[in-house]
């Protein structure tokens, strides 16, 4: 059973899918069933935790969620940032390139939001809103 918002990730070509609606089925890439991804939030490495879990920062009255520490080079970027309000109704999503500064405005955005970030290399993390 898939559910919205969940993001899978094929291990053999590298797709990366997110569910628009529930569902029973399985998702299927190159023939296997493709990896949920569960966000991170936290790890037994301080430096990986402190570079990837997105922060939700106010600066002269805007809002942003932002990666300070994250290293944005060709071999290891943030690739998108995404929020969304807890109840799921609405997606906000900003891909990114290597040389990009990692954040994202959401001063015209809900107040109580969740992010997420996905790491080339390290995969996806989120904020640390429990």
């Amino acid at each position: 059973m898939t559910e919205k918002l969940e993001l899978y990730k094929c291990h053999i070509c590298g797709n990366l899918v997110q569910v628009i609606l529930n569902g029973a089925g399985e998702l299927v890439c190159c023939g296997q069933n493709m990896e949920l991804l569960i966000p991170q939030h936290e790890n037994e490495n301080a430096e990986l935790t402190e570079k990837h879990t997105p922060k939700l920062e106010e600066e002269n009255d805007k809002r942003f969620v932002r990666l300070k520490y994250h290293p944005m080079i060709p071999e290891h970027y943030i690739q998108f940032i995404e929020i969304y309000p807890k109840d799921k109704s609405r997606l906000y999503l900003k891909y990114l390139n290597p040389n990009e500064i990692a954040e994202f405005d959401i001063t015209h955005f809900e107040e109580n939001i969740e992010a997420l970030e996905h790491c080339n290399i390290h995969g996806l993390w989120r904020n640390n809103n429990d």
